[in-house]
């Protein structure tokens, strides 16, 4: 590398000032290397460190902990859990010693190591219980009031963990008895702090009778301290104390001491007595909430807009759970009063805002903002609450503007909040879910990727419950009533795509797999399909790839026009299958994969069985190594004897990689693919016991797909027959339960199964009449089955019935839509390889033996071969 030449213009000065500028220059650069050459170490400091090598881990643990350093000791006290798994006897004899020496003078590191150690060999179980009781307790139990709060902390978090396994005679003379002159007041705060989290504890561990007598007073005492920091801890605790002393000692001694600490002169006391109160709630009968509870937090309430922000912040948390335990005790006005507070909670710090830029807001305001929207971020978290608390036939009166603020709310936490919950808020309005139709599309078009990735989650029973106006029993698809929601899907798909977080981008593309569900097959066709090739193609993110392959194939799965199959095929095929980039024939085997898995075997071995194992002649080592792993599952689509034919090419195939594969890598798999074939049991066209239920479930599959070739032919053989007007017509499709696009398939693409035509017996007419019934009474059984029993039925060889997959065959849009860049075929433009003549494959040449693992993204010249198909269902 040769240094830049200087600008056009610039001469170079070696004037004196100019030297003495870069004199200054290497001054400065000599100050900021000086601290780097004073933190290396000198020859004398590494001999300290050095140990020797010949040492046992024990030994060296003993020499490092008595004449090592800081940093040694603290690397050994963080392997003690390691000493202990190997050698626990010595490790408590000689180590541990050393241990408890070190950590009188440790630094607050080598504490925070030791708490955590100590932790560690509890919870693995390294020594019983006794062991440790003797060994540990009172390390631990000394460093309680270590005068870091860190440090202190640390190691009461471990002795909180320890009391759960303690017997309760330890318990009793090593913690309880001690902890009564730990508790009084001329201890420490902090002791006393700590105190009261250790009778919290305690409580769980003895009997209503020793509870009575001796930690109940230390409760009292503690809940009178004179500091609030005392009280307000105590406090918190008195929940776990009333899990622990039953309900006739928490209403006779638990609910006073809440009440006289719920008028404390201290914020953080009353804000700990209300939001204990709240979580006891379901302790106390229905004249305790109504007559002292009810009053307490309805005082508070009325304050809380004078207090601090940090109360509104924890009340707004609690509202729901509190509107919830008090739901049978409020007056109809109590109950309006709480319903408009919750209301003015939900927009509160919005009318305060104008229009001054962010940098001029005073740092006290800005605060003042954030805590703002902490309270309507808790606000949406509590909206399903509030729902119950109105009943949901009241929620377009009473909540739907709250909802609407809420979710166009300016901070996005807010509305991520709301995201997050819109699935609960549906399913709770039911049949009234038609009410949030506009608020989904807002959040699905928000400018927020959090916010959307929030949606997602539930999208696809959030899009099923729209469709069915929240009623399972009603079949017929409502979403047609949401004209904007397709263009609201492709415009979240097209914003996460254009951003940085592709795995938002990936779970959108796997939650699309619901679309057959919930719109038409032509609507996903022309809206969806070429988006997904689009991706295949050009997306650089694997993950996000793979995704649109496999949503790909199922929106093929559901599709309902043989036309349009047979184009999306052509195109896997000769785009990815056939394609120049050896990373789109990757592609190509991964889609390959996912048609095995959500098609039957038959329908895979008559389209993509040929194009497969044609890529062993691929040039590229890497493509002939994926699908080298992939040809079990290619081998396991084979039936015999119908698919003998098959079965010996793809022997054949795998005999030419044997003899000719000169990559060392790829013959190596090569090999075990060969072990793995020869192992398999072929299934043959009969049932047989050992595959009979993945054998049910690839018959169920082709059932479906044979039913969805005669609901075309038959209801295209309708329209024919039917000599009325296009108006009529269009009538007729809104009234049926399925809705079949008027377009006839173009003549010159014959199908592969016999349908009807107009000059069938009359016979025959009624035999196809009642497949036809049948067919759309199986689609009305499956119509409201979860998409996601697709997205198991590879994993699982189950009996679980796949008629759930259909349910994308009874919808197909009357509305027609177009797109320029995948417009249907006409019928002089489709290719007959689409016949029941065999579909144009691709061999490629083996005459190049340039064998590039990961480079040749163009190929050979192929040539064409016609490869034979197998004739069975599309």
């Amino acid at each position: 590398m040769h240094p830049p030449p200087p600008a056009a213009g610039v001469a170079m000065d070696f004037g004196q000032n100019s030297l003495f500028g870069y004199m200054e220059d290497l001054q400065e650069l000599t100050i900021i290397e000086r601290p780097v050459r004073r933190s290396l170490k000198t020859p004398e400091e590494i001999e300290k460190l050095t140990v020797d090598e010949d040492l046992s881990d024990i030994e060296r643990a003993v020499y490092l902990l008595s004449a090592g350093q800081d940093i040694q000791g603290t690397s050994v006290i963080a392997n003690l859990p390691v000493l202990m798994r190997q050698n626990p006897t010595e490790t408590l004899r000689r180590v541990l010693p050393k241990v408890r020496e070190a950590l009188l003078v440790a630094s607050v590191e080598m504490q925070l190591t030791a708490a955590v150690s100590f932790l560690t060999i509890l919870q693995e179980e390294s020594v019983s219980v006794h062991s440790y009781a003797h060994s540990f307790l009172q390390v631990i139990l000394l460093h309680l009031e270590h005068r870091d709060a860190g440090v202190s902390n640390a190691w009461l978090e471990t002795l909180l963990s320890v009391i759960e396994v303690l017997p309760k005679e330890t318990l009793r003379h090593e913690i309880l008895n001690p902890l009564v002159s730990r508790a009084q007041l001329s201890q420490t705060v902090q002791s006393r702090l700590v105190s009261c989290k250790i009778l919290g504890k305690l409580t769980n561990k003895f009997d209503v009778h020793t509870i009575k007598r001796e930690i109940l007073p230390l409760v009292k005492s503690l809940c009178q301290d004179v500091e609030y920091e005392v009280r307000s801890c105590m406090c918190r605790q008195l929940e776990n104390i009333a899990q622990g002393i039953g309900t006739e000692l928490t209403k006779s001694v638990v609910l006073p001491e809440l009440i006289e600490l719920s008028r404390d002169e201290g914020s953080s006391v009353r804000l700990a007595a209300f939001e204990t109160l709240v979580n006891l709630l379901d302790l106390f009968d229905t004249d305790d909430r109504s007559q002292t509870i009810l009053p307490l937090v309805k005082s508070f309430c009325e304050k809380s807009f004078k207090a601090d922000e940090s109360i509104l912040i924890s009340l707004s948390f609690h509202l729901g759970k509190l509107c919830h335990g008090l739901y049978g005790t409020f007056t109809p006005d109590q109950h309006l009063r709480f319903l408009e507070f919750y209301k003015k909670l939900c927009t509160l710090g919005l009318q305060q805002e104008n229009g001054h830029i962010e940098n001029q807001i005073p740092p006290q305001i800005l605060e003042q903002e954030k805590k703002y929207t902490s309270v309507r971020k808790n606000c949406a978290y509590n909206f399903p609450a509030m729902i119950v608390f109105v009943d949901p036939k009241n929620f377009h009166m009473e909540l739907y503007s709250t909802f609407f603020c809420l979710c166009h709310d300016p901070e996005a936490p807010v509305r991520y909040t709301i995201a997050i919950c819109f699935y609960e808020v549906s399913k709770l309005l039911n049949s009234g879910v038609y009410l949030i139709h506009k608020e989904l599309l807002a959040l699905l078009q928000d400018e927020s990727l959090e916010v959307l990735d929030a949606l997602i989650d539930h999208l696809p029973e959030i899009l099923e419950l729209m469709s069915t106006g929240g009623e399972s029993s009603v079949q017929e698809n409502k979403l047609s009533s949401l004209p904007d929601l397709i263009p609201a899907l492709t415009a979240a798909e097209q914003r996460a795509a254009a951003s940085l977080k592709w795995r938002t981008h990936e779970k959108l593309l796997q939650k699309y797999a619901c679309l057959p569900h919930v719109i038409s097959s032509d609507q996903i066709y022309f809206r969806f399909l070429q988006r997904m090739f689009s991706i295949m193609l050009t997306n650089n993110v694997l993950p996000v790839q793979k995704a649109a392959s496999r949503t790909l194939c199922i929106f093929l799965r559901y599709n309902r026009k043989q036309e349009q199959r047979h184009e999306v095929i052509q195109k896997l095929i000769e785009q990815l299958g056939q394609g120049k980039s050896y990373w789109n024939r990757l592609r190509f085997l991964d889609t390959c994969e996912f048609i095995i898995e959500i098609f039957s075997k038959s329908f895979f071995c008559r389209y993509f069985f040929l194009p497969a194992i044609e890529l062993t002649h691929d040039p590229v080592a890497n493509v002939r190594m994926k699908l080298c792993y992939l040809l079990p599952k290619v081998k396991s689509t084979l039936k015999i004897p119908a698919d003998k034919h098959l079965l010996q090419q793809l022997e054949m195939c795998v005999r030419k990689l044997l003899c000719q594969e000169k990559d060392k890598d790829v013959l190596a798999i090569v090999k075990k693919t060969v072990l793995e074939l020869d192992r398999m049991e072929m299934s043959l066209d009969a049932f047989q016991k050992k595959f009979y239920e993945k054998d049910l479930l690839d018959q169920e599959k082709e059932r479906e797909e044979i039913l969805l070739f005669e609901m075309e032919q038959l209801e295209k053989e309708k329209q024919q027959n039917d000599g009325r007007p296009p108006s009529d017509k269009i009538f007729e499709k809104k009234r049926r339960d399925t809705k079949t696009p008027t377009q006839n398939l173009p003549k010159s693409i014959p199908v592969s199964v016999p349908g009807p035509s107009s000059s069938i017996p009359s016979a025959s007419k009624e035999i196809k009449k009642s497949k036809l019934i049948r067919s759309q009474s199986f689609n009305n059984q499956a119509f409201h089955a979860k998409y996601g029993n697709l997205e198991k039925c590879a994993s699982k060889s189950s009996t679980v019935a796949y008629t759930s997959s259909v349910s994308g065959l009874a919808k197909t849009s009357v509305l027609s839509l177009t797109d320029d860049s995948f417009r249907t075929r006409s019928a002089s433009s489709v290719p007959t390889s689409f016949s029941p003549t065999p579909l144009p494959s691709t061999s490629r040449g083996t005459a190049n033996t340039t064998d590039a693992k990961s480079v040749g993204s163009k190929d050979p010249q192929p040539r064409k071969a016609t490869l034979k198909s197998r004739k069975s269902n599309p």
